[in-house]
């Protein structure tokens, strides 16, 4: 995809994301609606309490059109923790995904963090994939009943 850019997440972005979050998770994973709702609340504090030395959101567009998200969030001072990686269907396997991992991980670098963390399922085989070609290592995986549905809940990290 050409004329990508990576802006900063901002307050006005949030109902998109919400949106594209509980609209693309039903479709392709069956939640129900109590996903969205979660997400609102992840962004809702984000925008009231974050650190913008610590914690930062990325929109990804084209041509003004908003393509995916993803954001880096302090879990503790020497570990960041990925959040909201989404990438609209038209946008993935265009590289779109690269970009916004590498400035998420470059700026939890530059942030000071020693690690980072992330929380998924093993269902988003792309995004594993992508994770795991940047180093990120799978820690733990579970089965879990989330969201009205059956899923296997991964937990990943990388030392920064």
């Amino acid at each position: 995809m050409n004329n990508i850019i990576l802006r900063p997440f901002r307050a006005d972005d949030a109902p998109w994301l919400v949106e594209q979050h509980g609209t693309l998770y039903a479709r392709d994973e069956g939640f129900d609606d109590s996903f969205a709702p979660l997400v609102a609340r992840i962004l809702k504090a984000f925008i009231a309490d974050h650190d913008p030395k610590r914690e930062r959101g990325w929109i990804a567009e084209q041509n003004g059109a908003r393509l995916g998200s993803i954001f880096c969030v302090s879990q503790s001072d020497r570990t960041a923790k990925l959040r909201l990686f989404l990438l609209v269907p038209q946008a993935r396997g265009q590289g779109v995904g690269k970009q916004l991992l590498t400035a998420c991980m470059e700026f939890a670098r530059s942030a000071g963090y020693d690690e980072m963390v992330l929380w998924t399922h093993e269902s988003h085989r792309a995004a594993c994939g992508l994770y795991r070609s940047f180093g990120w290592q799978l820690i733990d995986a579970k089965p879990v009943r989330s969201f009205g549905v059956d899923l296997v809940e991964q937990s990943w990290r990388i030392q920064l």
